[in-house]
């Protein structure tokens, strides 16, 4: 087999690979004969017609099929022989037979930057400590009585910040309904009926709590709303907005006492010591993830400062698409509408492109001390992650294999697998320092490969 390699910019290599004339012929003739056996030619008995018409008749099938089994089997092997880091296989094209039955066929790759590894082991990291304190217990256990919280009646004043107001409220520009000017705007925009909203400067539209106070159960008023000219609903945009709001209910949040019966309503026949003892044990396994999010967070850092190469374009474009989908589906879930999305296109695309970016060169680097490493998945440890995915989204194991079978994505749960064993054995070898003291605190954003 003869192979010429044409290194491109920007990380594209094109093969030229031959095939000789024994290796083509000798498939050839196993195919042929394959199809010898069983194909019926009129005059001819099934198995008995000969080479030649069989092979005049089956041309193109056979040499289909044998371009499918020749092509693929060596374009493997040629990468294997010039020792080609190939991430991705963008074309397989111009493939010809020439007379004495050699094969040409040429193959567009994109392949692995070059760089050069930094020493990866004993890098320095600091770690958040791992002590729960009895504030932090606190804290939990007032969130824990705050979502326990109980809602009543407010009677006899009117309504103030801090309050609960039940509301009825329609909006409208130019005595034009709101719902009209903008339908597919959020819901909430339009109006509403037994809205509940929470009495706070600034909350919900601008101004609105403040032009309610006062009011009393059963009371109506009319509220303006004035629009910034970089509100997102462009239609609403420096606009002055009418609400007619009627206050149906004013409520009050009861926090309840923090005692046993507080603790017993959240888990039966507990006390509140129990309670604070599972709080301490949930905090304690929160940190834990932190801890380890942070040395993740921290051996990364340190790789990506000590390495530097140019991604492949083609590799960032695609991967900046699916981040930015990714980041669209993520917001839409948080409930954040469509047209406030549309407002922070650029925003979007631009994390979009960040996170790409941080992705590919943190799987490039990994992928590179893996091979440093020899490290490499077993068949046991892929099985054991889809019996874990299975788990996950309560399915069969074997559904969920057949699932990544046909959505070819098996590959990528492999990935998964080798890229985490790798960072497994860069969290082994870190060196933990002890936190600077009174230092001021950072944010460590997790970013996953």
């Amino acid at each position: 087999m003869k192979i010429e390699v044409e290194n491109q910019p920007h990380s594209v290599a094109t093969l030229r690979i031959e095939l000789p004339p024994d290796e083509v012929r000798k498939e050839w003739d196993t195919i042929a004969t394959g199809y010898a056996r069983h194909a019926r030619i009129p005059g001819y008995r099934v198995g008995k017609a000969p080479r030649q018409v069989i092979e005049r008749k089956f041309r193109k099938e056979i040499q289909d099929e044998l371009t499918k089994k020749l092509v693929s089997k060596s374009y493997h092997e040629a990468v294997a022989e010039k020792q080609l880091r190939v991430v991705s296989l963008t074309n397989l094209e111009d493939v010809e037979f020439g007379d004495d039955r050699s094969m040409r066929f040429r193959a567009t790759v994109v392949t692995a930057p070059e760089f050069e590894l930094p020493n990866y082991k004993g890098i320095r990291v600091q770690l958040p400590s791992a002590d729960v304190t009895e504030a932090e217990i606190d804290a939990a256990v007032e969130r824990l009585r705050d979502q326990a919280a109980d809602f009543a009646d407010v009677t006899g004043r009117p309504i103030a910040m801090d309050d609960f107001a039940v509301l009825d409220f329609m909006g409208a520009i130019d005595g034009r309904p709101i719902s009209e000017i903008v339908p597919e705007a959020s819901k909430n925009l339009h109006g509403g009926k037994k809205f509940w909203l929470r009495m706070a400067p600034d909350n919900f539209l601008p101004g609105f709590s403040e032009q309610i106070i006062g009011m009393t159960a059963g009371a109506t008023r009319s509220v303006q709303v004035n629009f910034p000219a970089d509100f997102p609903v462009p239609e609403l945009a420096g606009k002055k907005a009418d609400y007619a709001v009627t206050l149906n209910e004013i409520k009050a949040k009861v926090l309840p006492a923090v005692d046993d019966a507080f603790a017993a309503k959240l888990m039966p026949e507990k006390t509140l010591a129990d309670l604070r003892h599972t709080v301490k044990h949930n905090l304690e396994h929160e940190k834990e993830h932190e801890i380890d999010r942070a040395r993740e967070t921290q051996i990364m850092k340190d790789l990506h400062e000590h390495i530097s190469f140019d991604l492949p374009p083609a590799l960032l474009k695609n991967e900046t698409r699916r981040a930015l989908n990714e980041l669209v589906h993520r917001n839409r879930e948080r409930g954040v509408p469509d047209e406030l999305l549309k407002s922070k296109e650029k925003e979007l695309i631009d994390g979009a492109g960040s996170l790409a970016a941080h992705r590919l060169k943190t799987n490039f680097i990994l992928h590179r001390i893996a091979e440093a490493e020899k490290i490499e998945i077993t068949r046991d440890e892929l099985e054991t992650r889809i019996r874990e995915q299975a788990a996950h989204y309560g399915m069969p194991v074997e559904k969920m294999r057949k699932q990544l079978d046909d959505n070819d994505a098996l590959n990528g749960l492999a990935e998964e697998v080798l890229l985490g064993k790798t960072l497994d054995m860069l969290r082994a070898n870190v060196i933990v320092e002890p936190a600077a003291e009174d230092g001021p605190s950072s944010v460590l954003t997790d970013q996953k490969s």
